[in-house]
């Protein structure tokens, strides 16, 4: 786990979500769908955090509408606890959808270990592949952009999808064997 202070990945996911795009307001389901997770798990772990005041719920007709208590406390110091932990998979994709050219977005390197259960120290960057066809100029703008989002260093790399399908550098073959984990982009 990267943040072990948490019950499990799913609640750092789930806060993730609800923290990291505090102006969104999301329903049950749509986390769920997210996080792949059971509704009746998600149900679980939104009422325990309403009970303790992390969130807010409304509804709009039989939809149950949650989102972050940004005056709870405890909102800023958890924003940043799940920015340094959980941010990658939270932000990352809004910002890669918004660039376009991009077939695929994976993580690999320490974090993706990190997050896949890969015992070493807490990563202090974030490696980020897209797959596609996008200018350097494009990729160094994103960088720029996650790295200001996410409060650690952000290094992106590019690889073209036939390069990607058929590796025939060390890079990609490297990053193919080892953990990665793709960002939702749809």
């Amino acid at each position: 786990m990267l943040a072990p202070l948490l019950r499990s990945d799913l609640q750092g996911e789930l806060l993730a979500e609800i923290f990291l795009h505090p102006d969104e307001d999301r329903t049950l389901s749509d986390l769920a769908r997210l996080l792949d997770a059971s509704l009746t798990t998600v149900h679980t772990e939104v009422g325990r955090l309403s009970a303790a005041g992390l969130i807010t719920e409304r509804r709009v007709g039989r939809a149950r509408l949650v989102a972050a208590n940004t005056r709870h406390p405890l909102a800023p110091s958890l924003t940043e606890l799940l920015t340094l932990t959980y941010g990658p998979e939270a932000v990352l994709p809004q910002l890669v959808r918004g660039i376009g050219g991009v077939d695929e977005a994976l993580l690999y390197g320490s974090w993706a270990a990190r997050r896949l259960g890969v015992p070493g120290p807490f990563p202090s960057d974030v490696d980020l592949l897209l797959v596609g066809d996008l200018s350097r100029r494009r990729a160094a703008r994103l960088q720029a952009e996650a790295t200001a989002a996410l409060r650690m260093d952000v290094n992106v790399a590019v690889l073209s999808l036939d390069e990607w399908n058929t590796p025939t550098t060390g890079f990609s073959r490297t990053v193919r064997e080892g953990p990665t984990v793709a960002l939702e982009l749809a």
